[in-house]
């Protein structure tokens, strides 16, 4: 009776549900049934082809770093400085560049006494054979050809300046590759931020011009060194730049600048390794540390240069940058100073378009160009100048940037137009706005006396 009563009461159960139900449920179970078959059918296959093939094989092997003393390790290390050795040893010295040049000034004298004078391809090898075995490789005819392509006025002849020029800035390059690749800890042809560091830091011994600086401050110079590589040569903040990059850049050759010890003043405030320079721009950042906690808030930030920034950039650049507990270190600090002393350069533009782009749109629109010289109006107000209409503005700026979308401005409208430090200039700084503004204006010239 009870077994009777449980079979109906299954009955009206199963007769309640609707047939959409009981489809979906043999669904389930007939995907369940097919994928327990699949697995157990597809695992005997794998176990009769090959049994290695439930175990996942190996197929990344990360690099051993610099700090383990391990044998693969001081292996590539070893072979990596001997590969480098052997390196510099086919590079031309001191010596063979000075007989080099004595070779060739004799030669050329002989054959003529212009002041300018040339050699062609035979006289080229006859002058390579009496000199250094080393000096061969530096003189195949592609490169003869080269030269030549140069110097159109050669007539079939290169020029021994030419000659001698191209042969030490080769041997510079590759002297400098051989010094840099020293310090490439992985061996992958990039240097890290503390690659750097140490280059740098054992460098500053061979840099006469830097023999004043005091040695507590060697480090602050090693952190301004570095952060103009890391600036322009990583833009993505990889944290990482490749040699090759380095050496086609000109900023090795303003640090190896200061090799010279005579060198004159104006390029020392020009170049941004000189001591000068480095102790400008630290001795701001003290003076900007008004609390002495070796940090800058915005307050203290805001009274960089000559205190025109407005309190909307320095805002943005506080919730854009790194900062620390509400604060701005020095490298961050850096960071802005090389943007805003290079406004021109596309990396500078590229950090400041992100700190323009209110919304993290990608673009400049009227709102963003509002939001921005608001601050400009209101710094003209508490100064007592009159104010420009906004509209004016705007017009201007689209005008000058001639963006491919006549709404917004893109980053890349920026850099086409070759206007992009202005409208920096108009948008964060009073002085840049009104030096704009005064651009067209002249001094009047005081009547002369009868």
């Amino acid at each position: 009776m009870d077994l009777l009563k449980k079979c109906l009461e299954k009955v009206v159960d199963h007769s309640s549900k609707t047939a959409k139900e009981q489809n979906g449920e043999a669904a389930e179970d007939e995907a369940e049934y097919f994928l327990t078959f699949y697995r157990k059918w597809k695992n005997d296959r794998l176990e009769l082809i090959d049994s290695t093939y439930k175990a996942i094989p190996r197929f990344y092997n990360p690099l051993a770093t610099a700090n383990e003393e391990t044998l693969p390790v001081r292996l590539r290390e070893d072979a990596r400085s001997l590969f480098l050795q052997h390196q510099g040893q086919l590079l031309l010295n001191s010596e063979e560049l000075k007989n080099m040049c004595l070779i060739l000034d004799k030669k050329t004298s002989l054959l003529n006494g212009e002041e300018q004078q040339y050699l062609n391809y035979l006289e080229l090898s006859q002058v390579m054979a009496t000199s250094s075995q080393k000096c061969k490789k530096y003189f195949t005819p592609s490169i003869f050809a080269q030269l030549l392509q140069n110097d159109p006025a050669a007539h079939n002849k290169v020029g021994i300046v030419g000659v001698l020029n191209y042969v030490m800035r080769k041997t510079w390059t590759q002297q400098s590759r051989i010094g840099l690749s020293l310090y490439d800890t992985t061996g992958l042809g990039y240097l890290k931020e503390c690659d750097l560091e140490n280059y740098i830091s054992e460098l500053i011994p061979n840099l006469p011009q830097l023999d004043g600086l005091e040695k507590s401050f060697h480090s602050f110079y090693v952190c301004t060194a570095v952060r103009k590589f890391l600036f322009f040569l990583d833009p993505l903040h990889t944290g990482k730049i490749k040699v090759q990059d380095i050496l086609t850049s000109s900023f090795l050759d303003d640090l190896l600048e200061l090799r010279d010890e005579e060198l004159p003043k104006d390029a020392q405030e020009a170049n941004w390794f000189s001591a000068p320079s480095a102790l400008r721009v630290y001795g701001q950042y003290l003076n900007l540390d008004s609390n002495h906690n070796g940090m800058l808030t915005k307050n203290e930030l805001a009274e960089l240069g000559s205190g025109t920034l407005t309190y909307v950039f320095v805002e943005r650049v506080f919730q854009e940058c790194l900062t620390y507990e509400g604060e701005m270190d020095y490298k961050t600090y850096l960071d802005l100073v090389l943007a805003l002393e290079n406004r021109h350069e596309p990396q500078a533009l590229h950090y400041l378009f992100k700190i323009l782009d209110v919304k993290g749109q990608g673009y400049l629109d009227t709102f963003s160009l509002n939001y921005f010289f608001r601050a400009i109006r209101e710094q003209m107000l508490v100064t007592g100048q009159e104010p420009i209409s906004f509209e004016d503005v705007r017009d201007e700026v689209f005008d000058m940037i001639k963006p491919v979308d006549s709404a917004k401005i893109t980053l890349q409208d920026l850099l086409n137009s070759g206007h992009g430090e202005i409208l920096v200039n108009i948008l964060i700084d009073l002085n840049g706005f009104w030096t704009h503004e005064n651009r067209d204006a002249r001094p009047v010239e005081e009547p002369s006396e009868i």
